[in-house]
């Protein structure tokens, strides 16, 4: 039987639809399940092909998104606003802290699309890990069906051997039986002529 005959009928059996008409996930699961491969993980979530840009917007918004951050950041305006509001001739930033919301819009307007991007990256992440638990899910189970099958063929096989093996089982013993109502016959019959 050839590959392309067997992923078709491994799709009816498994899945009751044309090959054809399978989606592209569907189909590599036939095709894994056909050639007996293991699903491996895809090379796309195994490596790391982030670019040097990626990798520092994915740092910054994990930086970005932490306690350590926020606790930092709300020290950092404490001491500014405490310094400013009591060194009133020192101050370089005097009430009511013009500087200091204009960095604070600096930082916001940087950080804000620095952490979509990296939002952005994780969800395709995420949907490539999911597909790949799609796969490996399809997969168990249509190889759990395609098992049962093959038990359900191994026990009507040993059903059908049992009941032969009965039948013949039988056979023998009406046989017997008549073989030894013959010699009982016989055996009355030479009684009672005697």
């Amino acid at each position: 039987m050839q590959a392309g005959d067997h992923n078709a009928e491994l799709a009816e059996t498994l899945l009751g639809r044309s090959y054809d008409v399978l989606t592209p996930v569907q189909r590599s699961v036939i095709d894994l399940i056909a050639t007996e491969s293991p699903s491996g993980l895809s090379p796309e979530l195994s490596g790391d092909d982030r670019t040097f840009w990626q990798r520092l917007a994915d740092s910054i918004a994990a930086v970005g998104g932490s306690w350590r951050f926020i606790f930092s950041f709300l020290g950092i305006l404490i001491a500014w606003v405490t310094w400013n509001a009591l060194t009133k001739k020192l101050a370089f930033d005097p009430y009511p802290f013009i500087f200091l919301n204009l960095v604070m819009s600096m930082i916001a307007a940087l950080q804000a699309p620095v952490i979509m991007m990296s939002q952005n990256r994780a969800a395709a992440r995420d949907r490539m890990n999911a597909e790949h638990d799609y796969v490996v899910n399809l997969r168990a189970e249509l190889e759990i069906m395609h098992l049962h099958d093959k038990l359900d063929a191994l026990r009507n096989q040993e059903l059908v051997e049992v009941i032969r093996a009965q039948t013949e089982t039988l056979n023998l013993l009406k046989h017997d039986i008549a073989a030894l109502k013959a010699r009982r016959g016989w055996s009355r019959m030479a009684s009672l002529e005697a």
